[in-house]
């Protein structure tokens, strides 16, 4: 059975998934739609994507999409290991600007639930890491905003120093905040 853990950010989970071993290796389950509904999560899946970074240090995000496109993500890491951070960019919100992060690997498993109305990004910390993410909507380049990885409001402490982002990611200002939107 999955494990679904609340995390200090609203309607932001960890899930683990067990695995079952054997002499052939393992066996884990990477979604069950019936299992998240009895733990009174919602989550209906409509865009898969997989993303390899190839040197730790790497960051990716933070990003979230605007309404009427918000989205929520479910992710794992399926190869080497990545430091996951979810930021609340909710006004209404008793964690605004509050911060979660998670180590996601290979070997621990475990997958992260993003909520709509939150920014999201992870760092690799191994090299050539893979990750598998899931979202409820299709992504909508007009509706894409973008979180400064180093932004001083929300303070995120990043495991290693960031070493690599995109051109896009790396020309938000760091005192920049989001504009009211209504996820």
């Amino acid at each position: 059975m999955t494990v679904v853990e609340k995390t200090p950010i609203e309607g932001c989970f960890t899930l683990d998934f067990p695995r079952m071993e054997d002499e052939r290796g393992w066996f884990q389950r990477g979604f069950s739609s019936a299992e998240l509904e009895a733990a009174g999560v919602s989550f209906e899946m409509s865009q898969a994507n997989v993303a390899f970074t190839r040197l730790a240090g790497t960051t990716r995000g933070m990003h979230y999409q605007r309404a009427p496109h918000g989205e929520q993500k479910l992710l794992r890491c399926v190869a080497g290991a990545v430091f996951d951070v979810v930021v609340d960019l909710r006004e209404d919100s008793p964690t605004y600007l509050s911060w979660f992060g998670v180590e996601l690997s290979e070997e621990n498993g475990l997958a992260i639930l993003v909520p709509r109305g939150c920014a999201h990004g992870y760092m690799a910390v191994r090299d050539n890491s893979q990750v598998v993410y899931f979202a409820d909507q299709n992504y909508e380049p007009s509706a894409e905003g973008v979180l400064a990885a180093a932004n001083v409001h929300v303070g995120v402490a990043w495991p290693i120093p960031i070493a690599h982002q995109s051109a896009k990611d790396a020309a938000v200002d760091p005192a920049e905040l989001p504009s009211p939107s209504g996820y």
